[in-house]
């Protein structure tokens, strides 16, 4: 078990609706040293490929990436849930879906950070219906991008997000993947990897 995983299972509250709660660790209250074993992880799993930038979407990924571009030494772009009178120019729009709020968004990165130029590692901290993946991989396809892999710290393998997205080919690195979650003992199984 590694230690994202160990941490899932003595910090993690399991809720009803297929929920896991890490709000403790990862995506309220944030673990910085944990997060920095998971850039090193990400670092290791995508050693060789070339990649200058680190994307993801507001607002839980944006820690995690920005640990993990401190080990790539890249900048982060995130996209945007609402548009700001503070992006100026024109934008990259695609629409997603979250699993966890359960209302679609559009999304927007300005035009002015992502070109056909860059190399994306895409990086977020949950991956469920893949939704918000799909949305990632669009804006970079629409910058005339490359996206040179992706990262997730915890994927739910029992929804089918993780497997839509490598069946497009993309190396999809999730650095523990739930394969049950039981509400009514709060344990959570792990696949093996």
């Amino acid at each position: 078990m590694n230690c994202l995983e160990e941490r899932i299972a003595r910090d993690g509250v399991v809720k009803e609706g297929n929920v896991l709660k890490v709000d403790s660790f990862l995506n309220h209250q944030m673990d910085i040293n944990l997060f920095d074993q998971m850039g090193a992880e990400f670092k290791k799993r995508f050693e060789g490929k070339n990649i200058n930038k680190i994307l993801t979407i507001e607002a839980s990924g944006i820690g995690i990436a920005c640990v993990v571009a401190r080990h790539f030494n890249v900048p982060v772009v995130f996209a945007k849930k609402a548009k700001s009178i503070n992006i100026d120019g024109d934008v990259y729009i695609a629409e997603v879906e979250s699993f966890t709020h359960k209302r679609k968004n559009q999304v927007i990165v300005s035009k002015s950070f992502l070109t056909s130029d860059d190399h994306v590692l895409i990086i977020d901290d949950f991956l469920a219906n893949g939704c918000a993946l799909q949305g990632l991989i669009s804006i970079v396809n629409q910058a005339g991008g490359t996206v040179e892999g992706i990262g997730i710290a915890i994927e739910k393998g029992f929804q089918m997000g993780g497997q839509m997205i490598r069946n497009l080919g993309y190396q999809l690195e999730s650095l523990a993947i739930v394969e049950g979650m039981d509400p009514a003992t709060g344990e959570v199984k792990f696949r093996e990897q």
